[in-house]
């Protein structure tokens, strides 16, 4: 697309009345476009219309109208998550009108820097450690995208001297065409949103697009151990930055070196992360035991981090406090105390196997696993390993409650609970933590990590999190 300028008395169609949808209409009317916001929810549930229809924005709920896309439209901008497949997005495509993202849209309005952060899993958490590194080393940047405030708002907020840090899904990268992050950061790809994409191919090309817009000047960090990461390298045009928890880098990168304690046992080995720099000389960043969060998957998260602020100007010796003083992000392998002796954490962020798996790779001690919801297809096979090594017991619920319990039993499980629905899904998600409560025993840990998105019973991850931590609280009381 061009600048927002460009589309002054053109028209536009913003598909979504979420966030970004929002963002993204204001921006395009303050351009002086003509624009029309259309939702499928009705207008009593959708309070922002009003708001929209106070600036002059035409809105239009409850359904997608025959003549919302005509030959006459300039341009739609989708919300993410609404499918190509939706009849508006077909109709558009096939007369040969742009569709795009908000990420798109942001990318014109701003010459601040932009990192951006992408991958199956760890998103949030080393977004949010980026800025808080930058945050620590003076370079003021704005946390934006698919966490905190809309793209939009961040760059017509953002100054020369700012960072837009943002997390990036795979479902806005698919509706960018120039967007060009000056650091881009790809931590790892896994099996999941195959219901949009409709297959890997469509899923992964989404993802790389973070990529594809880069210059020799950019920097592209790559997770050396994730096989497809480490196949985009030949492709890459910016310099490669990348990081590795398995291997210790001969080239400019992020490593975790191994480091042995006093005692010598082979089970308290730790990692030393390091940055070896161009001239390759090796710079000591942190110990993995003094990270603020634990698991191995968040060291590769920090080496992601660590990545991404050094390729931005932060000095490696500043980047120890940020990592140690980081608690970690809400619904993602949250802490909620002790309550009778057990353990209990809220990892509802988990909405795919690899998610849980490497949430369990962080206990040693025996879990008690809530898991289950929306039926995706995934046959979560690639769980039978940790559950016949790590999960003592598991209760599951929602669509796959049965699915999950059945790979469950095969794996050897011997204590399984299979909740089944109740009118109030609040009601389902409570006797499942009764259930799990049951059979706990002192010293074991109980973690919510589904392994499933959370539609089928509740309207997020963030609400499924929440509604957990009610009822682990009323276990308490």
């Amino acid at each position: 697309m061009e600048h927002p300028k460009e589309y002054a008395n053109r028209e536009v169609v913003v598909l979504g009345l979420a966030r970004s949808g929002v963002s993204a209409a204001k921006t395009m009317h303050a351009f002086g476009a003509k624009v029309t916001v259309n939702d499928r929810k009705p207008r009593e549930e959708s309070p922002e219309a009003a708001v929209l229809e106070d600036l002059g924005i035409s809105v239009v709920c409850g359904g997608h109208p025959d003549d919302l896309i005509r030959s006459d439209v300039a341009l739609v901008i989708k919300n993410p998550g609404i499918p190509y497949s939706a009849p508006p997005i077909a109709k558009a495509l096939e007369l040969g009108i742009e569709v795009v993202t908000e990420v798109e849209v942001a990318y014109h309005l701003s010459s601040a820097p932009i990192i951006g952060i992408t991958g199956s899993n760890g998103k949030t958490t080393t977004t949010t450690w980026i800025g808080n590194m930058l945050e620590g080393a003076g370079l003021k940047p704005i946390v934006a995208g698919n966490i905190g405030t809309p793209l939009c708002d961040a760059a017509l907020e953002a100054k020369d001297d700012n960072w837009l840090v943002v997390e990036l899904s795979s479902f806005q990268l698919k509706g960018t065409q120039t967007f060009a992050p000056r650091i881009a950061c790809l931590l790892n790809v896994a099996e999941t949103h195959l219901d949009y994409h409709g297959s890997m191919e469509d899923y992964t090309s989404s993802k790389a697009r973070i990529f594809v817009n880069q210059t020799p000047e950019d920097t592209s960090i790559i997770n050396w151990d994730d096989p497809f990461c480490r196949e985009l390298v030949p492709y890459l045009k910016g310099r490669v930055l990348p990081f590795s928890l398995n291997e210790e880098l001969k080239l400019e990168g992020v490593y975790a070196s191994p480091s042995y304690p006093a005692d010598g046992e082979a089970d308290d080995i730790e990692r030393l992360i390091v940055y070896r720099d161009a001239a390759g000389e090796v710079h000591e960043i942190i110990r993995t035991s003094e990270l603020g969060i634990p698991g191995a998957y968040n060291a590769a998260n920090a080496m992601a981090a660590c990545a991404a602020a050094i390729a931005a100007g932060v000095n490696p010796a500043a980047l120890k406090g940020p990592l140690s003083s980081f608690g970690g992000v809400e619904h993602r392998l949250e802490a909620l105390g002790e309550h009778g002796g057990i353990l209990y954490y809220n990892n509802s962020k988990a909405t795919n196997s690899k998610a849980t798996l490497t949430a369990l790779s962080a206990f040693d001690q025996p879990v008690v696993l809530i898991a289950g919801g929306l039926d995706r297809g995934s046959d979560y096979e690639e769980l039978m390993p940790a559950m016949q090594t790590k999960i003592k017991a598991i209760v599951t619920l929602g669509e796959t409650r049965e699915k999950i319990a059945g790979v469950a039993g095969r794996a050897g499980v011997e204590r399984i609970s299979v909740v089944e629905p109740m009118e109030d899904p609040a009601d389902t998600l409570r006797q499942a933590v009764r259930e799990a409560r049951r059979l706990a025993e002192i010293g074991d840990t109980v973690l919510l990590s589904p392994a499933c998105a959370s539609w089928d019973m509740f309207a997020s991850f963030e609400e499924r999190g929440r509604l957990f931590k009610e009822a682990v609280r009323s276990i308490s009381e």
